[in-house]
């Protein structure tokens, strides 16, 4: 959302300079050590992603090349990313391959809270050759959903032939349905649903899918929140003949929600906790993942589910979150993360045909104009405000985590350090692919500074430099990303980080 010039550099160097002589009693101390070898996963190129409802392609001028606006801001994120289509939304499409196709029959489903109602829209071929074309300007590639929920697997085919065809190699795989594990509250027969007949429906579309398109690709099962449900599905897996094409193992994740539950606030989602719960969660879909042989990735996830909480998930903390969140996934071998955003009216679709963020500031007596002025949906990483677009502040806490791409990381808990250390901050470090050493340092304290005296391996001597990721404070509506010229230079293999409260440091240290 801030757009950064050389004097908000300076205003911000400026003032998280003024903020750590202004508590430097309180800076917590903590020395690390750099391992020999970095060992652990290495971070791939198209590790930063987006995630939008696929109802986004009704209106085929949105993903075309003549939205030169979002073109710029997805450019502006990352020069490789990963743009993710399904959401609520894509159980309710239908593929309209001509302009005169028929809309088919459609399925009687039930009305539930926080899921969309049972409003068909099209997917046509126009927009299909227009997200081609929108995907060739960006340079990034895309993961396409395709409807399970009120499909057959023939018009899924169809669809999916079409899709492959289009795309080519800037289709990452497909993938069939969207948070199948709470298919049971609108969409299937609670009393049957379970993993086990997911996984029959699913191989039945995956298998018309792969007759009409060889090389098909799958990413699945796309799970809201039952973990479980990757680890039986694994289980599972080596009972299944001729598998399709599998390549990733999918989840969703979002901090908490929606927007009234009030224990959605700044204190609790970076709270040494949140990182505890995000661990657990990784390690129970790593090992799934393993277990079948294929990668993982988070394909849809932010901070508060159904749209965002304002105060929360459009502000400068949000960016510390996703910072954190992206790097704690890839250093657990994760392939990317895709945060989920797009425009008001389809997000609030998605989750029944309104944002309960609205009726929050509705209560809390905001005018029509205020509540205008918060990006719609709260949590989107790119809002639309009129006929422009920003990048939001969890954004910029998504790019500022790709500075480690290509790194592989070091194989050690620093965070654990700092957290023993009593103050809340992550930290993470890697060798880059052209010998550099990175360390990103999250202090996410609201009042202690941080200082750190690093060992940085063998090599005697060189340069640091350092990118900021900063704010006013955590509440801010705006974040920055600055990059400083050397600060120093590391001697005897040792150095001193300084990173004020509230702000996040991605130090370079180059021989």
């Amino acid at each position: 959302m801030a757009k950064l010039t050389r004097r908000t550099f300076l205003a911000g160097a400026a003032a998280s300079v003024a903020a750590a002589r202004l508590h430097a009693q309180a800076a917590v101390h903590v020395s690390l050590a750099l391992p020999a070898q970095a060992a652990g996963p290495q971070m791939p190129a198209g590790f930063v992603g987006l995630s939008y409802e696929i109802q986004q392609l009704k209106d085929p001028a949105f993903f075309s090349a003549s939205n030169t606006g979002l073109i710029h801001q997805f450019r502006a994120l990352s020069s490789r990313g990963v743009l993710r289509l399904g959401g609520n939304t894509s159980e309710y499409g239908w593929w309209k391959p001509a302009p005169d196709s028929p809309e088919p029959q459609h399925p009687q489903t039930r009305a539930a809270a926080g899921e969309p109602q049972a409003q068909y829209y099209p997917v046509s071929a126009e927009a299909v050759n227009n997200l081609d074309a929108f995907l060739r300007a960006t340079g990034w590639k895309c993961i396409y959903g395709l409807n399970l929920g009120t499909n057959t697997p023939a018009r899924a085919a169809q669809e999916a032939a079409y899709v492959a065809k289009t795309l080519g190699p800037r289709l990452e795989y497909f993938q069939v349905g969207n948070e199948v594990d709470l298919f049971s509250r609108h969409l299937r027969d609670p009393k049957t649903w379970n993993p086990r007949t997911y996984l029959e429906q699913w191989l039945t579309f995956a298998r018309a899918i792969t007759a009409a398109v060889p090389d098909a690709q799958f990413g699945m099962p796309d799970i809201a929140g039952r973990l479980d449900w990757l680890t039986e599905i694994a289980a599972l897996w080596p009972t299944v003949k001729n598998p399709p094409k599998v390549v990733c193992l999918t989840h969703h994740h979002y901090f908490g929600g929606p927007a009234t539950n009030p224990n959605v606030n700044i204190p609790n989602l970076l709270s040494p906790q949140t990182a505890a719960t995000v661990q657990g969660m990784a390690d129970i879909a790593r090992a799934a993942s393993r277990r079948m042989g294929v990668s993982l990735r988070m394909t849809e996830g932010n901070t508060c589910f159904r749209g965002g909480k304002p105060g929360v998930s459009d502000v400068f903390a949000a960016a510390m979150w996703a910072a954190d969140y992206a790097l704690h996934l890839a250093v657990n071998g994760y392939s990317g993360v895709n945060l989920h955003g797009g425009s008001g009216p389809s997000v609030a679709n998605s989750v029944g045909g309104s944002l309960p963020g609205d009726q929050l500031l509705r209560d809390q007596g905001e005018t029509a104009a205020q509540i205008a002025s918060h990006p719609h949906p709260f949590y989107t990483p790119i809002a639309s405000f009129g006929a422009e677009y920003r990048m939001e502040p969890v954004a910029y806490g998504l790019k500022f985590a790709g500075e480690m791409i290509g790194g592989r990381f070091y194989a050690d808990d620093f965070s654990g350090r700092l957290l023993a250390a009593g103050i809340d901050a992550r930290a993470y470090a890697a060798g880059m692919p052209n010998g550099e050493r990175r360390i990103t340092i999250l202090n996410k304290d609201a009042q202690r500074d941080l200082t750190i005296d690093l060992r940085c391996g063998t090599r005697p001597s060189g340069t640091i430099e350092a990118t900021t990721l900063h704010a006013p404070a955590l509440d801010s509506r705006t974040a920055a990303i600055s990059h400083s010229s050397p600060l120093g230079k590391f001697n005897d293999g040792r150095c001193t980080l300084a990173v004020p409260r509230a702000t996040g440091m991605c130090f370079t240290l180059r021989a």
